[in-house]
């Protein structure tokens, strides 16, 4: 299977293809969704039940503070690459404000002191001003 989807060696590495097959419960609703992955991992479910697992918890943490923080799922952009451009500066911004050490809020009180505090804007930014 693996010679007949990857026959040019286009993913070099390729050892599994995986099939995760997941389940939600809303209320009396259940939903189930299939997935399919491609991955260097060896054949073992385990293994890979664990890197799907911890790629989806990273994938959540984020979206959710990026939609909590810069309520970006309401953002309204639509036209040109405007979504993608701002999605990138969300996430620049984000990894900027974790990057803090003084940080003792959380990001979406300290990227409202940012906007309101142009000192702390440049800590964050790593502008040293010469006195």
């Amino acid at each position: 299977m693996i010679a007949w989807l990857n026959p040019t060696g286009a993913w070099p590495g390729l050892r599994t293809i995986a099939q995760v097959v997941g389940q939600r419960q809303i209320g009396e609703t259940c939903v189930q969704h299939t997935r399919y992955y491609l991955s260097s991992l060896p054949g073992d479910a385990h293994a890979i039940a664990h890197a799907v697992r911890s790629h989806w918890g990273i994938e959540n943490q984020v979206h959710w503070v990026l939609d909590v923080a810069f309520r970006e799922d309401g953002s309204r952009a639509r036209v040109g690459h405007a979504a993608a451009n701002l999605a990138l500066l969300r996430k620049l911004v984000l990894d900027l404000l974790r990057a803090d050490p003084t940080r003792k809020v959380g990001v979406k009180a300290s990227r409202l002191k940012a906007g309101w505090d142009d000192g702390y804007l440049l800590h964050v930014l790593g502008v040293t001003l010469a006195q």
